[in-house]
Protein backbone atom coordinates (compact mmCIF):
# COMPACT_ATOMS: atom_id res chain seq x y z
CA UNK A 1 0.00 0.00 0.00
CA UNK A 2 1.28 3.72 -0.82
CA UNK A 3 1.93 6.00 1.95
CA UNK A 4 -0.42 8.59 2.65
CA UNK A 5 2.13 11.54 1.25
CA UNK A 6 2.22 10.42 -1.73
CA UNK A 7 -1.90 9.68 -2.09
CA UNK A 8 -2.72 13.25 -0.93
CA UNK A 9 -0.64 14.63 -3.74
CA UNK A 10 -2.25 12.65 -6.65
CA UNK A 11 -6.25 12.80 -5.17
CA UNK A 12 -7.73 15.51 -6.92
CA UNK A 13 -5.95 13.61 -10.37
CA UNK A 14 -7.39 10.21 -9.21
CA UNK A 15 -10.82 11.74 -8.69
CA UNK A 16 -10.76 14.32 -11.52
CA UNK A 17 -9.90 10.73 -13.71
CA UNK A 18 -12.59 8.77 -12.61
CA UNK A 19 -15.02 11.64 -13.12
CA UNK A 20 -13.96 11.77 -16.31
CA UNK A 21 -14.59 8.20 -17.12
CA UNK A 22 -17.75 8.04 -15.41
CA UNK A 23 -20.94 10.39 -15.67
CA UNK A 24 -21.46 10.56 -12.06
CA UNK A 25 -20.10 8.43 -8.70
CA UNK A 26 -20.82 8.84 -5.47
CA UNK A 27 -18.04 9.03 -2.55
CA UNK A 28 -17.79 5.33 -1.49
CA UNK A 29 -18.33 4.44 -4.97
CA UNK A 30 -15.16 6.78 -5.72
CA UNK A 31 -13.31 4.73 -2.97
CA UNK A 32 -14.13 1.24 -3.85
CA UNK A 33 -13.56 1.53 -7.42
CA UNK A 34 -9.96 3.10 -6.57
CA UNK A 35 -9.60 0.19 -4.50
CA UNK A 36 -10.38 -2.46 -6.67
CA UNK A 37 -8.87 -1.09 -10.22
CA UNK A 38 -5.73 -1.09 -7.55
CA UNK A 39 -5.94 -3.85 -6.07
CA UNK A 40 -5.87 -2.70 -2.54
CA UNK A 41 -2.49 -0.42 -3.12
CA UNK A 42 -4.35 2.90 -3.08
CA UNK A 43 -7.27 3.13 -0.15
CA UNK A 44 -8.82 6.10 -0.28
CA UNK A 45 -10.38 7.29 3.04
CA UNK A 46 -12.79 9.66 4.03
CA UNK A 47 -11.16 12.15 5.39
CA UNK A 48 -8.97 12.96 2.50
CA UNK A 49 -11.97 12.22 -0.22
CA UNK A 50 -14.71 14.19 1.56
CA UNK A 51 -12.41 17.42 1.66
CA UNK A 52 -11.21 16.69 -1.92
CA UNK A 53 -14.29 16.66 -3.01
CA UNK A 54 -15.93 19.75 -1.58
CA UNK A 55 -12.82 22.01 -2.71
CA UNK A 56 -13.17 20.80 -6.09
CA UNK A 57 -16.89 21.95 -5.89
CA UNK A 58 -15.78 25.41 -4.53
CA UNK A 59 -13.71 25.64 -7.25
CA UNK A 60 -16.54 25.13 -10.15
CA UNK A 61 -15.10 21.93 -11.20
CA UNK A 62 -17.69 19.74 -9.79
CA UNK A 63 -21.13 19.95 -9.50
CA UNK A 64 -23.69 17.35 -7.09
CA UNK A 65 -26.55 16.14 -7.58
CA UNK A 66 -28.66 14.61 -4.31
CA UNK A 67 -30.50 11.53 -4.72
CA UNK A 68 -33.14 9.86 -1.94
CA UNK A 69 -32.65 6.07 -1.74
CA UNK A 70 -35.12 5.06 0.46
CA UNK A 71 -34.71 6.67 3.84
CA UNK A 72 -31.24 7.72 2.31
CA UNK A 73 -29.77 10.63 0.40
CA UNK A 74 -26.57 10.06 -1.74
CA UNK A 75 -24.75 13.24 -3.57
CA UNK A 76 -23.21 12.46 -6.49
CA UNK A 77 -20.52 14.08 -8.16
CA UNK A 78 -20.26 14.95 -11.66
CA UNK A 79 -17.16 17.10 -13.51
CA UNK A 80 -18.15 20.44 -14.91
CA UNK A 81 -16.97 21.70 -18.41
CA UNK A 82 -13.82 23.14 -16.48
CA UNK A 83 -13.83 20.23 -14.52
CA UNK A 84 -13.61 18.11 -17.74
CA UNK A 85 -10.32 20.37 -18.87
CA UNK A 86 -8.89 20.13 -15.39
CA UNK A 87 -9.27 16.26 -15.45
CA UNK A 88 -6.97 16.49 -19.22
CA UNK A 89 -4.46 18.56 -17.45
CA UNK A 90 -4.19 17.00 -14.43
CA UNK A 91 -3.78 13.59 -16.11
CA UNK A 92 -0.96 15.21 -18.71
CA UNK A 93 0.67 16.61 -16.07
CA UNK A 94 0.91 13.76 -13.88
CA UNK A 95 2.02 11.34 -16.42
CA UNK A 96 4.88 13.57 -17.49
CA UNK A 97 5.85 13.94 -13.56
CA UNK A 98 5.82 10.14 -13.53
CA UNK A 99 7.94 10.11 -16.93
CA UNK A 100 10.55 12.49 -15.20
CA UNK A 101 10.60 10.52 -12.24
CA UNK A 102 11.18 7.19 -14.05
CA UNK A 103 14.24 9.04 -16.05
CA UNK A 104 15.29 10.52 -12.64
CA UNK A 105 15.37 7.19 -10.36
CA UNK A 106 16.50 4.99 -12.75
CA UNK A 107 20.04 5.27 -11.80
CA UNK A 108 18.83 5.28 -8.08
CA UNK A 109 21.02 1.89 -6.87
CA UNK A 110 19.68 1.35 -3.29
CA UNK A 111 22.08 -1.35 -2.12
CA UNK A 112 25.54 0.35 -3.72
CA UNK A 113 27.48 -2.29 -2.49
CA UNK A 114 26.28 -4.86 -4.98
CA UNK A 115 26.98 -2.61 -7.83
CA UNK A 116 29.69 -5.31 -8.79
CA UNK A 117 26.83 -7.06 -9.50
CA UNK A 118 25.13 -5.04 -12.59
Amino acid sequence: MYSQELIKGTLQTIVLSLLSENERMYGYEITQHVKDRTQGEIQLTEGALYPTLHKLEADGLLTTEKVSIGKRVRKYYRLTESGNKQANDKVSEFRRFSETMNDLLNSFNPNPELSWLS
